[in-house]
């Protein structure tokens, strides 16, 4: 049986246009990954880039299931005695919602060079309105 495998830069990559809105973050987040890595398309190779844009809107509305809202944290920490610092999901999903979509994305990519390339791919909006429309990007149903 021969196997076939993408060629590097040859990939048809497409836009597709998920709506987090009334939606679990974990989820559209999940989709995300998948079509920012290629892995929904039949010609995916693991160790090349063949993957698509991916536009993400209402993020301000996508919801945390459980009392995940008061019990999650993002933290960072500077390196020095001291410099942790916590932000509850709460506070960061009411004024950083997109962050937190792009955090839960790059969580579920390969921390590698792969991966990095794939996330300047993903593009995640608060509102309804973006500015990827002249790309005609595809409604994606989870």
């Amino acid at each position: 049986m021969s196997t076939t495998l993408a060629k590097a830069g040859k990939a048809e990559r497409k836009w597709f246009l998920i709506d987090a809105a009334g939606k679990p973050l974990g989820r559209v987040a999940a989709q995300a990954a998948v079509l920012l890595r290629g892995k929904n398309k039949v010609t995916f190779t693991p160790h090349v880039d063949c993957g698509d844009h991916v536009v993400i809107v209402n993020t301000d509305k996508a919801v945390l299931t459980g009392k995940k809202l008061e019990k999650k944290y993002y933290r960072t920490h500077s390196g020095w005695i001291g410099g942790l610092k916590e932000t509850q999901y709460k506070t960061l999903m009411a004024e950083n919602s997109d962050k937190a979509m792009y955090l839960a994305v790059k969580g579920m990519v390969p921390s590698n060079a792969l991966g990095a390339k794939a996330m300047t791919r993903l593009h995640c909006y608060k509102g309804a309105e973006h500015k990827n429309a002249a790309q005609k990007p595809a409604a994606y149903e989870l």
